[in-house]
C-alpha cells in the first residue's frame, strides 16, 4: 500500500485532489485555460488589463491566468486570475508554466531575429501600437531639434521601440546615427535630463507626463510623422496555432482584446480607475495625459503590417533577408473576427454594447 511519508505532502495531495475536484465540478466544461505574459505596463498594454479586470476573458470562454507587474511588485511579475491552475506552482508542486500568449512589442522581435536568427522568430497574431507616437524631451536650455546634432539622446535599448525611434528621429534630421549623434541605451525616466547627462530622451507617456510636470522642452511629437511601428503586439511561437484548442483561445483572446479596446474608447472613468488599481497612476492629470495618448490605440487590432516592414527595413542585413514580412504575422483570426461584424457592433450609436460584471479579481488585485 502507497502512503505519504510526510504532513506537507499529505497537503499537497489534499490541495491537488481539489484542484481535481474543482475542475469536474467546473459548469463551463468548454473554458479553456490560458496564461498570458504582459511584459511591462505602458498605455497600449491597457486593454488586456481592462479585459481581466472587466471579466471578458472569462466572458468568452477563457480561464485566464495573466502574469504582469504591478507598481506593489517593483517590476516583478505577479498572476492574477486563474486561481486553481495556479495553485501547484504556489505549493511547489510545479515549475512555473510557460506562457501560451506574449505581450510585448513587435519590433523588438524583429530585432532579436536580425541579430539570433529563426530562434527568435514569434507569430503576430493581433496589435494595439501600429504608429510612432513617442516624443523627444530635452533638457532645459534646449530649445530646437537643430540643436541635438552632436548631443546625447536615451533610450532604454537599440532593440526597444524607443531606439527604432530615434534612428527614425536621425533619419528624418538627415543625421548619421553614428556619427553625427550619440544615442545613448540603458536609460528609463528624466533624471538624466534633470541632471545634465543627456540631452535629450525618447520618451514613453509615462516620462512624457513627468516631463510636463517638470517643464522640459517637448522637441518633437512623433504623432504627427504618421510613421508606422511594429509596436505592442500579441504574439505566440511558431507552431502554438497549430493545435486546434491553441488556435480557439487565440480567437477568443482577440475577441476579449477588441471588447476591452471598445471600453477603453468610450469609457474613459472606468480607463482611470484601472489606471489607478493596475498602474499606480493616481494623479487626474497624469492619468488624463497618458487616456490621451491611448487616443491612437486601433479599434480593430490586427498585426501591424507596415510596422513590420518598417522594422525588417531599418534594422536590414543578410539575416533579415531570410525573411518575409508574412513569416512573423498570422491576421486569420482578426480576419475572421472582423467579418463577422462583432467589432463593428460594439461602436454602434457610438455606445459600446459590450457589457460585464467586474471579474472576482477585482478584490484579488486589492
Amino acid at each position: 500500500m502507497w502512503h505519504l511519508k510526510s504532513t506537507p505532502a499529505l497537503f499537497k495531495f489534499s490541495a491537488l485532489l481539489a484542484i481535481v475536484a474543482s475542475t469536474l465540478s467546473c459548469s463551463d466544461r468548454n473554458s479553456i485555460s490560458l496564461i498570458v505574459n504582459v511584459t511591462a505596463t505602458s498605455i497600449s498594454k491597457l486593454p488586456f488589463v481592462i479585459a481581466m479586470d472587466q471579466g471578458l476573458y472569462a466572458k468568452h470562454g477563457l480561464n485566464v491566468e495573466m502574469r504582469l507587474p504591478t507598481p506593489e511588485s517593483e517590476g516583478r511579475m505577479v498572476a492574477y486570475g486563474n486561481f486553481w491552475g495556479r495553485v501547484p506552482n504556489m505549493l511547489g508542486i510545479s515549475e512555473s508554466s510557460r506562457a501560451d500568449i506574449s505581450i510585448y512589442g513587435g519590433n523588438p522581435m524583429i530585432v532579436r531575429v536580425s541579430q539570433a536568427g529563426p530562434a527568435a522568430r514569434q507569430i503576430i497574431i493581433g496589435a494595439t501600437d501600429c504608429v510612432v507616437r513617442a516624443h523627444v524631451i530635452a533638457r532645459k536650455g534646449i530649445s530646437s531639434v537643430g540643436e541635438l546634432k552632436g548631443r546625447r539622446i536615451g533610450v532604454s535599448s537599440m532593440g526597444a521601440t524607443s531606439g527604432f525611434q530615434a534612428l527614425l528621429f536621425a533619419e528624418r534630421m538627415g543625421w548619421d546615427p553614428v556619427q553625427d549623434v550619440s544615442i545613448l541605451v540603458g536609460y528609463e525616466g528624466i533624471d538624466a535630463l534633470l541632471d545634465g547627462s543627456l540631452d535629450a530622451i525618447v520618451a514613453s507617456e509615462d516620462e512624457f507626463a513627468d516631463a510636463k510636470r517638470d517643464d522640459l522642452p517637448v522637441l518633437v511629437d512623433m504623432r504627427e510623422w504618421d510613421e508606422s511601428i511594429a509596436g505592442n503586439s500579441i504574439v505566440v511561437t511558431p507552431g502554438w496555432l497549430e493545435d486546434s484548442t491553441h488556435r480557439e483561445a487565440a480567437r477568443r483572446f482577440l475577441i476579449a482584446t477588441a471588447e476591452a479596446i471598445a471600453l477603453f474608447h468610450q469609457q474613459p472613468q472606468l480607463v482611470q480607475r484601472v489606471l489607478a488599481e493596475w498602474y499606480g497612476v493616481t494623479d487626474p492629470e497624469r492619468a488624463r495625459i497618458f487616456y490621451e495618448r491611448g487616443a491612437w490605440i486601433p479599434r480593430k487590432p490586427y498585426p501591424c503590417y507596415d510596422g513590420i516592414k518598417k522594422g525588417m527595413a531599418v534594422y536590414g542585413s543578410n539575416e533579415m533577408r531570410r525573411y518575409q514580412p508574412s513569416d512573423f504575422y498570422d491576421d486569420s483570426m482578426m480576419r475572421e473576427i472582423d467579418a463577422s461584424g462583432f467589432i463593428d457592433g460594439l461602436y454602434q450609436d457610438g455606445e459600446s454594447t459590450a457589457s460585464a460584471p467586474l471579474s472576482a479579481l477585482q478584490s484579488e488585485k486589492k
